[in-house]
């Protein structure tokens, strides 16, 4: 049977007013030092995808406008709300006072598997993605509430950040999205 694939206009997506005023999904995502500006663009890109409510760019991490950011963006820095902290430590702290629970995508000791992750039902929680070389900065592992790794199978010790960011997002937008 064939199938017809839709066009644009047939996908009914939101304009970015509509994205502003809709409810957003209760994640905040902190970008840690991201050298690449095609991973931010994408980043920004799935953070649309899933209404995330807030990227925070930290540390090195590039800031639109910047025209590599938005070849792989298409528009979405436009509608996600977005804000550059310099010290990703000091967001951590601030957020964690607001009663935000932060969490690291990271390898590391006493790690919780995605899978067996579920964050507070109700509550806004922020996950932290680092540097595509060196990973989430040690002292900001320290001061997260715990660590999230993406179980993985294979010889390689890594997913890009792009794609973990994809992974982690649309895992938590499921188990924060109330199923109608």
């Amino acid at each position: 049977m064939e199938k017809r694939k839709l066009k644009n206009s047939e996908l009914e997506r939101k304009t970015v007013s509509e994205f502003k005023e809709a409810g957003k999904t209760p994640l905040i995502v902190i970008l840690d030092n991201i050298r690449s500006l095609n991973n931010i663009g994408s980043v920004f890109r799935t953070c649309d995808a899933f209404l995330i409510d807030k990227i925070y760019l930290c540390g090195i991490t590039a800031k639109p406008p910047h025209k590599d950011i938005h070849k792989t963006a298409l528009g979405a820095t436009e509608t996600v709300a977005w804000e550059y902290v310099e010290d990703t430590a000091q967001l951590v702290k601030k957020l964690q006072e607001d009663g935000i629970e932060v969490y690291a995508v990271e390898q590391a000791e006493k790690a919780v598997m995605l899978d067996k992750f579920y964050p507070k039902s109700g509550k806004t929680c922020a996950v932290i993605f680092g540097n595509e070389v060196k990973g989430v900065q040690q002292q900001v592992v320290n001061a997260c509430h715990g660590v999230i790794e993406i179980p993985q199978l294979g010889s390689k010790h890594s997913l890009n950040i792009a794609v973990s960011a994809g992974v982690v997002i649309w895992d938590l937008f499921v188990k924060l999205t109330p199923t109608t």
